[in-house]
C-alpha cells in the first residue's frame, strides 16, 4: 500500500483473534502497521464502500495500531470473510488506483509464475520456499524477450522521454499483480519507464540476456516491462555493432501483439520528439474487463461440454523417455525461403484453407506419429487466437493479455484424405473463433462432470476451479504443446516515413527463448522478405536439444512437402511415410510434484511456550518466512504447514503439534495468510487452540517478514 504518510512499499499486517462470536456480533481485527489515523479511514471508507452488506467502525488508538469491526448482515450471522473483502483489507488499492479482477489464460499465466520453482529448499530453515537472502521475491522465469538493433541518430534521453510518455498514457505499463486472497490486476496512476543503459566494455550480448532473465520481475509493482539498451561499440566506425534495445515483459501481463502496440506507440514518441500526443488510451483493459463480464456464456458452456479434449488424445510430440540432463529455455529458428512459402500458400488456398491450417495439419500428424499407434486416433493442441476480433469497438489496438491458447482436438486417420484432415483442423478453428475469450479455467468449469460431481458455478467468465475435471483430457497444460501464428504489427506508411526523415528504420524485434507457455511452443511468423519462419521454443528439461532439432526438422520437411501432394486422393499416411526412417523424438516423463509433508519443525523452542505456525501456500513472497524464521528472538517453536491439506488431516496435525496447554498462532504472507484464516475456520473442535491468526498484504520478503513480525509481537507480547 501507499500514500504520502506511508513508506513506499510497506506491508500491512492484520490480526484475527477467533472467538465465538454471538449472533449479529461484530469481527474484530487489528490493523498492525505504518497506518495514521488517516490512511486507516481511508482503509475503513474503502471497504464501506465496496461492502454495503457489512458495516464498518474504526477505533485508531496510535498511529500502528487501529481496530477495525466489520458487522456482518442482520441474516445468517457472520461465517468467515469474504474473500474479495480479505482482498480489500490487506492490499487496499493505491490512490489514484484501480483494481480489475484476474480472469481466463491471465489467471493460468499468474497461477504459474507464483508457482515455488523447482529447486532445493534452504536446509537452515527446513523449506519455507523461496530464496533466503532477502531478495525481493522476483519471479526469475517467467519472462519474455524481443530485441532489435537501432538504426540511425539515438538520443537517449528523447528514448527515455518518449517510452515514459507511452507509459503516462497506457495503464498497462502501470499495472502489477496482487494475490493475496483473490487474483487480481492492480492499476496505479502513476509509474515511471524501467530504463537502464548498458556498456559493450562490461557485458556482452549473451550475458546481457542472462542476466536480465535471472533478474524476472516482481509481480506486486507496477512496470512490468522494462528496456535495457547496449550502446554502440566505441569509435562507432564501419563495422561497428550498433546500438541494440533489449525489451523484457512478463507474459502474464502482455501478449505479443499487445507488445507491438506499445511499440507502435513508442516511435509515434520519438518521432515527436519524446512525446506522445494525446490522453490515456481509451478502450482499455478496464473497457475490456466489463465487456468479458458481461457475456453470456450460455453457447460457450454448450460448446465445449461437447469439444473439450478426451482423456485418450495425443499431446505429445515425443516418445516417453528419460531425463534430459539439461535445463532452462530453448529456441530453433527455420525459414521457409519466399518461394516456398507461396507455394504452401497457394496449395492450402486451392483447398480453401490458410497456411495456418497447414501447419496444424502437420503438427496434428507429428502428434499423431508419436503416440506410435495405427487407426484414427484423436491428437489435441492449443492454438493461440489474439482475443482482439472480439465484438468490443477498439478492441484490436488495446495491448495486454488479449490472447488466449484453446485446445484444437481432431481425429487423426492415416488412411483418410490429406485434404479432410485440412478441412477438419480449418473448420475447428472457426468454432474455436467463435469464443476467443474462453480460456484453459472456464472450460475445464465447464466441462462434462460425472453425475456426483457438483455442477459448474453460474455467471459470467468462470474463476478457477480445483482440478481438472474428471473424465477431461489435456488442456493446453503440462504435457501440452501450443501453436501459434504471430503477425507483428506493421508501423504505418506515414510513421516510417516520419522515422526516415529523421534517419531512423524501425528494425523489426526477434524473439529470444523465453516463457512459451507449456513445455513446447511452435511459433511462425512471416518475415519482411514474404518467407515464413518457424521459431520452436522448448523446455530443455522436457525436451533435449538433439530431440528438439529433429522434430523441428521433421516439421519443416512436412510443410516443405505439402505442396507436392495435389492428388485429391492423397492420404495423411503417406505424407508421414516421409518420415518412415527418421528416429521419433522423445521427451522426459512427466514428474509428479513431491508431496509436501504435513508439518515440518523449522525451529524448535520452549517445550511449554507458544507454538508459531507459518502457512506456506503458492504465491507466498520467496524468502520471507526465512527471513522471518531468522529474526525471531522468542522461545516459541516455529513450525509450517501447507495450506491445500487435506481438511481433517491439518487440524489434527496442528493439534498434535500444539500439545497440552500450548496454543498456536496461525501466520502467513499474502495468501498464505489468507490460508492460515480459512484453517483457523477448519479448527472448530479444539475452542482456544488458535490464539491469533496474522494476516499480511504483499511485498518483497524483507518488509513481508517484517509485517509478519509486527503483528507476531502484537499477540505475543503484552501492549504497554
Amino acid at each position: 500500500m501507499s500514500s504520502q504518510g506511508v513508506p513506499r512499499g510497506a506491508v500491512l499486517a492484520v490480526v484475527h483473534e477467533p472467538v465465538a462470536l454471538s449472533p449479529g456480533g461484530p469481527l474484530v481485527l487489528e490493523l498492525r502497521g505504518p497506518l495514521g489515523p488517516a490512511d486507516a479511514e481511508t482503509v475503513a471508507a474503502r471497504l464501506a464502500q465496496r461492502h454495503r452488506a457489512f458495516g464498518v467502525a474504526l477505533d485508531s488508538h496510535r498511529p500502528g495500531h487501529h481496530t477495525l469491526r466489520l458487522t456482518p448482515p442482520a441474516a445468517g450471522g457472520f461465517a468467515a470473510l469474504p474473500a474479495d473483502l480479505l482482498a480489500d483489507l490487506l492490499a487496499p488499492p493505491p490512490p489514484g488506483g484501480e483494481i480489475l479482477p484476474v480472469t481466463g489464460h491471465q489467471q493460468t499465466l499468474l497461477r504459474a509464475a507464483l508457482a515455488p520453482a523447482p529447486t532445493a529448499t534452504p536446509t537452515g530453515t527446513g523449506g519455507t520456499g523461496g530464496s533466503s537472502d532477502g531478495s525481493d521475491g522476483s519471479d526469475g522465469g517467467g519472462v519474455e524477450q524481443l530485441y532489435w538493433d537501432w538504426s540511425g541518430p539515438f538520443d537517449v534521453a528523447r528514448f527515455a522521454a518518449a517510452w515514459q510518455s507511452v507509459v503516462d498514457r497506457e495503464c498497462v505499463l502501470r499495472a502489477c499483480f496482487d494475490w493475496v486472497a483473490a487474483p487480481r490486476l492492480v492499476l496505479h496512476a502513476r509509474a515511471e519507464a524501467d530504463i537502464a543503459v548498458c556498456s559493450p566494455a562490461a557485458v556482452t550480448w549473451p550475458q546481457l540476456l542472462r542476466r536480465d532473465r535471472a533478474r524476472g520481475f516482481a509481480l506486486h509493482r507496477p512496470g512490468l516491462l522494462r528496456l535495457t539498451l547496449l550502446a554502440a561499440e566505441p569509435g562507432g566506425g564501419a563495422g561497428a555493432a550498433p546500438p541494440r534495445v533489449l525489451l523484457t515483459y512478463h507474459p502474464a501481463l502482455l501478449d505479443e501483439r499487445g507488445v507491438h502496440l506499445l511499440l507502435r506507440e513508442f516511435y509515434r514518441a520519438y518521432a515527436a520528439g519524446g512525446v506522445l500526443p494525446g490522453g490515456e488510451r481509451r478502450p482499455d483493459l478496464r473497457d475490456h474487463a466489463r465487456w468479458l463480464a458481461g457475456q453470456d456464456t450460455t453457447a460457450a458452456r454448450q460448446f465445449w461440454a461437447r469439444a473439450v479434449p478426451p482423456p485418450r488424445a495425443a499431446t505429445r510430440p515425443g516418445r516417453p523417455g528419460g531425463a534430459t540432463g539439461q535445463s532452462g529455455p530453448g529456441l530453433l529458428d527455420t525459414r521457409l525461403r519466399a518461394p516456398e512459402t507461396f507455394r504452401l500458400r497457394s496449395w492450402a488456398a486451392l483447398r480453401g484453407a490458410a497456411e495456418s491450417s497447414a501447419l496444424h495439419l502437420v503438427w496434428a500428424l507429428l502428434l499423431y506419429r508419436a503416440a506410435g499407434v495405427s487407426g484414427p486416433l484423436p491428437v489435441s493442441f492449443g492454438v493461440q487466437l489474439s482475443g482482439r476480433d472480439i465484438a468490443l469497438p477498439g478492441a484490436a489496438g488495446i495491448p495486454g493479455l488479449l490472447d488466449s491458447p484453446l485446445p484444437m482436438t481432431v481425429t487423426v486417420d492415416p488412411a483418410a484424405p490429406l485434404a479432410g484432415l485440412l478441412h477438419q483442423v480449418r473448420d475447428t478453428l472457426l468454432d474455436l473463433a467463435a469464443y476467443p475469450w474462453a480460456s484453459t479455467e472456464t472450460i475445464r468449469a465447464w466441462a462434462p462432470r460425472p453425475p456426483a460431481a457438483p455442477a459448474p458455478a453460474a455467471g459470467p467468465v468462470a474463476g478457477p476451479v480445483a482440478g481438472p475435471a474428471a473424465g477431461v483430457g489435456p488442456l493446453c497444460g503440462a504435457g501440452g504443446t501450443l501453436v501459434r501464428f504471430d503477425g507483428p504489427l506493421v508501423l504505418p506508411k506515414v510513421l516510417r516515413s516520419e522515422l526516415a526523415a529523421q534517419g531512423v528504420h524501425a528494425d523489426t524485434p526477434r524473439s529470444a527463448a523465453g516463457a512459451a507457455g507449456g513445455p513446447l511452443t511452435l511459433a511462425a511468423r512471416h518475415d519482411t522478405a514474404g518467407g515464413l519462419v518457424l521459431g520452436l521454443f522448448y523446455d530443455r528439461a522436457q525436451l533435449a536439444d538433439e530431440d528438439a532439432a529433429a522434430l523441428h526438422s521433421q516439421c519443416v520437411r512436412l510443410l516443405r512437402a505439402l505442396p507436392e501432394f495435389r492428388q485429391a486422393q492423397a492420404s495423411a499416411g503417406q505424407l508421414l511415410d516421409l518420415l518412415a526412417r527418421a528416429a521419433t523424438p522423445r521427451m522426459a516423463r512427466p514428474v509428479p510434484p513431491a508431496a509436501h509433508p504435513v508439518l515440518t519443525v523449522l525451529r524448535p523452542g520452549h517445550p511449554h511456550a507458544d507454538v508459531i505456525c507459518l502457512v506456506t501456500a503458492p504465491g507466498v513472497p520467496a524468502g520471507s518466512y526465512d527471513l522471518f524464521v531468522r529474526g525471531h528472538r522468542g522461545p516459541e517453536e516455529i513450525v509450517a504447514v501447507h495450506g491445500d491439506g487435506a481438511p481433517g488431516v491439518l487440524p489434527a496435525a496442528l493439534h498434535q503439534a500444539a500439545g497440552p496447554g500450548r496454543r498456536l498462532v496461525l501466520c502467513g504472507c499474502g495468501p498464505g495468510g489468507r490460508a492460515a484464516y480459512e484453517l483457523a475456520q477448519r479448527t472448530p473442535h479444539a475452542p482456544g487452540m488458535v490464539s491469533a491468526v496474522v494476516m499480511t498484504g504483499i511485498g518483497d520478503a524483507a518488509a513481508s517478514a517484517s509485517a509478519l513480525a509486527r503483528g507476531v509481537r502484537s499477540v505475543l507480547t503484552p501492549p504497554p
